[in-house]
């Protein structure tokens, strides 16, 4: 029986729950999740390999997750935005979350202009119907008039939170990827070094123990990342744009700061799997979303480079 194998690239406004989802598929933690808009800030790749069974075909479907699609209004978004149309290019399919609890807006346009753009099969995925309540009817008509606006190969209700279609999701995924070879092994879930790993989970505790401005204005940078035995040596810094965003990070008597690392220490033994030593640092960077240099640097990819680069010096 054939090998199944491609590119599925995640698409959706913010909060549509496209991390949620791809966690989910790959029964892993890889990107980050809070309720703030534009959590995500990078392409993170997921992988899931699905081994040949009886009467079931094996593939691997290669997850992109992508930062929500918006209206960008700095450098920052800008470089988000040129990671959303990245990932759209050479993928096999789009999974076009939709929030099934939020009524058709101009901006959803936008989105499925940009899927319909990228001239790939796309599946329509209603995401959070456990949140209607027993009022799936409502699933009905916002089905036809999804269906009247583009034609989906697939339109599949789910809950990423709860799981609930995802099985449908996957035979389908696996249906409709050509033939092809694996692109990663098989006991391999991401692309992501530990320590981008390291700073997302730092990030994430940001943005849950912060509110208005500050989770926006904020980046995690790891400086050092020492891999041992039974201790990885972590430091980090938490940029931020004033000196006022910069006092509600450290907060009365370092609490807030404390806090942050304390939880975010938890979260990072868990991908590392050895105890962990974090130390956080807090530096403000004005305007630093504006600055188009400063945000390329932020691309893990471009950080590794430099590393790579270093060691060759």
């Amino acid at each position: 029986m054939a090998f199944h194998s491609g590119f599925v690239c995640i698409l959706g406004r913010p909060n549509a729950g496209k991390s949620t989802l791809l966690n989910a598929l790959v029964g892993e933690k890889l990107a980050i999740v809070s309720p703030k808009p534009q959590t995500t800030r990078n392409r993170i790749l997921g992988i899931l390999t699905i081994p040949k069974e009886k009467g079931r075909t094996g593939g691997q479907v290669v997850l992109i997750d992508t930062p929500g699609v918006h209206q960008p209004d700095s450098s920052l978004g800008r470089k988000m935005m040129g990671e959303v149309r990245e990932a759209l290019e050479g993928c096999n399919l789009v999974l076009l979350i939709m929030d099934a609890t939020r009524n058709f807006e101009k901006n959803d346009q936008f989105v499925l202009d940009l899927a319909r753009r990228s001239k790939t099969p796309v599946f329509l995925l209603l995401n959070k119907i456990d949140r209607l309540h027993g009022n799936k009817e409502k699933l009905l008509p916002m089905i036809d008039r999804y269906r009247q606006l583009n034609d989906f190969a697939e339109v599949i209700p789910l809950s990423a939170k709860t799981r609930d279609g995802l099985s449908l999701l996957l035979e389908k995924l696996i249906e409709i990827l050509p033939e092809g070879p694996r692109y990663f092994p098989d006991d391999q879930i991401t692309d992501q070094p530990l320590r981008f790993m390291a700073a997302e989970a730092v990030r994430e505790q940001v943005l849950l123990a912060t509110n208005e401005e500050v989770p926006y204005a904020t980046t995690v940078v790891v400086e050092s990342f020492e891999e041992g035995p039974k201790l990885t040596r972590i430091s980090a810094v938490i940029y931020c744009e004033r000196e006022g965003q910069k006092a509600i990070l450290i907060g009365k008597g370092g609490q807030m700061l404390k806090a942050i690392g304390a939880a975010s220490r938890l979260q990072i033994e868990k991908i590392v799997e050895t105890r962990v030593f974090l130390e956080l640092f807090v530096k403000v960077q004005p305007h630093w979303r504006e600055s188009h240099e400063f945000v390329q640097d932020l691309d893990w990819r471009r950080q590794l480079e430099g590393l790579a680069g270093g060691e060759k010096h």
